[in-house]
């Protein structure tokens, strides 16, 4: 008989369901030509919730090191993701008062395009991306950046040979972190006396809200509401003490994080707004992640009803973009090159790859404007209005759009 299931926040048992997925292979594997007639590894990608402290998460099926030690993901393709990052940089450096004297420290800091803005304003900056191969890119662009897993032990080494961090950045990394404790422990270690912690995340309310069951996957360990991460922030010493709502990523939080003692960062009023709305919505309660579950089979069959439908009249299909959460649909819809010829992405690490599991081809975008499909599929939908602006010439062929998420919508 296998263990039970524990929650990697409190170690309580998990037995209840959030969404049952299949069986599904890693989100970021893309593939060669070479490897289409090898085996794939599939791994159940099932999301449950703590019926204690109602963190939704996944079991860690695979090393964190076998998903991100040669990583796809590039995060400097996307021109409304790289315009949010420089926003975010001139309004903390000048909130926080930061200067020469100051040191930043991003975690999980990708190819270095977030500390570039430091960098350029004079602040001495610091990466840390567990791949190697992202890591290489950031270097290159002359940004200092350590190779390794984040945790207590590397905080404690950080904190000892360089000082710690006025500016601890953690930008979409807390939902990739198998142990969720020791990374948040690493937080406090690392963070100076009087400094700010900031996390970006996907907001779990809008997930639910908003239907988003692709933005689960291996790779994202666990999925948050502000009133189940607050708690995991204070069993380690740690008070957020601001909170703001972004749109990026469908709905994301991105929480202000001090020491507890710190009578410098008294709690903002939006912390309480947004978890009386969380309540309201019903994140305190398991009947609303019970629900999820539902939700997500109807949405399978209505996306696979239009897909079949418009094959039957006659429409090629092709898609844009190769995420992640793009690959979570498709290979728990089942859609394969029967339904949809090929995709496009703008990162050249993933053209002349194919999608894992789903065997798709990626191309460059202007592969769309020579083969001119009936409808683009967009699967990033959360940068649709940035995709359709950009695609917008396939009206000249009577072309569509089609938005999958929250359910199937074409734009014409």
């Amino acid at each position: 008989m296998s263990s039970p299931l524990t929650c990697r926040a409190c170690g309580e048992p998990l037995e209840v369901s959030f969404a049952d997925l299949g069986m599904s292979p890693l989100s970021n594997a893309y593939l060669r030509e070479q490897d289409l007639g090898r085996m794939e590894a599939f791994f159940p990608l099932h999301a449950r919730v703590c019926s204690h402290c109602l963190l939704v998460q996944v079991e860690e099926l695979v090393a964190p090191a076998d998903i991100f030690g040669d990583y796809s993901y590039f995060s400097s393709y996307s021109e409304s993701w790289l315009t949010h990052c420089r926003d975010y940089a001139a309004t903390v450096i000048e909130r926080l008062g930061l200067d020469g004297g100051s040191l930043v420290l991003e975690l999980a800091s990708n190819d270095g395009y977030l500390l570039e803005s430091f960098r350029a304003a004079g602040i001495p900056c610091l990466g840390v991306e567990p791949a190697v191969n992202v890591a290489a890119v950031a270097r290159a662009r002359g940004i200092e950046t350590v190779s390794a897993f984040f945790g207590t032990d590397l905080a404690r080494r950080l904190a000892a040979e360089r000082g710690r961090a006025r500016l601890v950045i953690a930008n979409n990394v807390l939902a990739h972190v198998p142990d969720l404790n020791d990374f948040v422990a690493g937080i406090g270690l690392v963070l100076a006396p009087g400094g700010t912690a900031t996390l970006e995340f996907p907001h779990l309310l809008r997930l639910i809200e908003g239907n988003q069951f692709d933005t689960i996957y291996h790779e994202h360990f666990s999925y948050f509401s502000l009133l189940t991460v607050r708690t995991v922030f204070e069993h380690h010493g740690l008070q957020v003490y601001h909170v703001e709502e972004l749109p990026t990523h469908g709905g994301s939080l991105r929480l202000y994080v001090c020491h507890r003692d710190d009578a410098g960062h008294p709690e903002s009023v939006a912390v309480a707004r947004v978890m009386a709305s969380e309540r309201v919505f019903g994140l305190h309660q398991l009947d609303v992640y019970r629900a999820f579950a539902e939700r997500v089979k109807r949405t399978k069959r209505d996306i696979l009803a239009f897909l079949i439908e418009a094959r039957n009249e006659g429409r090629r299909i092709a898609a844009y973009g190769a995420p992640a959460k793009g690959n979570t649909l498709l290979n728990y819809c089942g859609i394969r090159t029967d339904f949809i010829d090929f995709t496009v992405d703008r990162s050249p690490h993933k053209q002349g790859r194919y999608l894992p599991g789903t065997h798709i081809p990626v191309h460059a975008p202007e592969v769309i404007a020579r083969e001119r499909p009936d409808d683009l599929f967009i699967l990033p939908w959360n940068l649709r209005d940035e995709i359709i602006d950009q695609m917008g010439f396939i009206r000249d062929w009577g072309g569509r759009f089609v938005v999958p998420i929250p359910t199937p919508e074409v734009v014409a």
